[in-house]
């Protein structure tokens, strides 16, 4: 589905931004996102306090429209059917973007799972538009949820740096915090070590916190199998471009920011058929999980072999992703614009 021509400004907003409050306030993707005739409405403060019913309730003339990116567990033990109905009982317009769909038939095994399911269900039932990212989560939503999702795609996340190169035959695999459905880190790195042994590579394990890494595979390091980095946040997209592959275990459902990161700077992937990676980006090789992101060792392995077996692609073309970026932009300001025209129609009305 593609967004429909917006219609003309009405006479009361005519020649003013629109006015959009965004849960998170920030973040690469809601700022990459943002058009021009639109300005942030709150303070950048986390938790949101666009979150707490009173705040909704007192200011709720301060906005034209609410923009909820929904995927993050925190926000969804607190946006949840409560949160929903006041946004609708004020006449907000509410603008959804899904950036996690939470596996189906977790919920009774999970409690977080089953809180975020149940956030997803409210939020979706009041949005006036819903946004993803892939073809496959927006089936997914429709399916699920009885939502049709407009499908925008995820601007450019990094740019590559000239003065960095890249090792061919370099596997890098990215652990994060543990995630309901990833498998642990030890089960990762003795799958994709085998894979870059078996493909004439080596492995670099990278983490942003070295708790992440886990005991076994500091042992693994120190007998010299494989290579550990602790580096900082900022660092994220200089490490993924040294890669020839980057092994990315993303939780099922999930759009990964680093699949666009390695996109931006020419590195191969590998990951989980658990989520939409493949439909984010060519230059994805898949490996198999089930429908809970449970690993198949074995595939991992296959997969990281395959991948060296591939020529390290180009870094995306600049002025590409800056036409991206602005196609991205026009979408949200189209949907802004009709929400926010239809809120003013029907406040005429009553």
């Amino acid at each position: 589905m593609t967004a429909d021509p917006p219609p003309p400004w009405p006479p009361e907003r005519r020649g003013g931004p629109i006015r959009v409050a965004t849960i998170p306030h920030t973040g690469p993707y809601v700022d990459a996102v943002l058009p021009a005739a639109a300005v942030r409405v709150g303070a950048a403060a986390e938790p949101s306090p666009w979150l707490d019913v009173a705040h909704l309730d007192a200011h709720a003339g301060e906005i034209d429209v609410l923009h909820l990116h929904a995927g993050d567990a925190a926000v969804a033990a607190v946006a949840g059917q409560c949160w929903a109905e006041t946004a609708r009982r004020l006449g907000l317009p509410l603008v959804v973007t899904v950036h996690r769909v939470p596996p189906s038939g977790r919920s009774a095994r999970s409690p977080v799972e089953a809180r975020y399911e149940a956030h997803l269900e409210a939020v979706l039932a009041t949005a006036e538009v819903v946004l993803t990212l892939t073809p496959g989560a927006a089936d997914e939503i429709a399916d699920r949820y009885g939502r049709t999702a407009i499908v925008v795609s995820h601007p450019a996340a990094a740019v590559p740096d000239p003065a960095l190169g890249s090792e061919r035959g370099l596997v890098g695999l990215r652990l994060g915090p543990p995630t309901a459905g990833v498998p642990d880190a030890w089960g990762l790195a003795r799958a994709a070590l085998s894979g870059a042994v078996s493909g004439g590579g080596r492995l670099r394990v990278l983490a942003e916190d070295e708790r992440h890494v886990g005991r076994a595979v500091l042992e693994l390091a120190a007998r010299g199998e494989l290579e550990v980095v602790v580096h900082p946040a900022s660092e994220r997209a200089a490490q993924l471009q040294e890669l020839h592959v980057a092994v990315l275990p993303e939780p099922p459902g999930t759009h990964s920011r680093d699949v666009e990161i390695c996109r931006d700077v020419g590195t191969l992937v590998v990951a989980p058929t658990s989520g939409w990676s493949a439909q984010q980006w060519s230059e994805v090789v898949s490996y198999g999980t089930d429908a809970s992101g449970w690993l198949d060792a074995l595939s991992l392995t296959g997969a990281v072999a395959a991948a060296l077996t591939r020529p390290m692609p180009r870094p995306a073309d600049r002025t590409w992703r800056a036409e991206q970026r602005t196609a991205v932009q026009d979408v949200h300001a189209a949907v802004y614009r009709q929400v926010a025209a239809d809120r003013l129609s029907a406040a005429r009305q009553t």
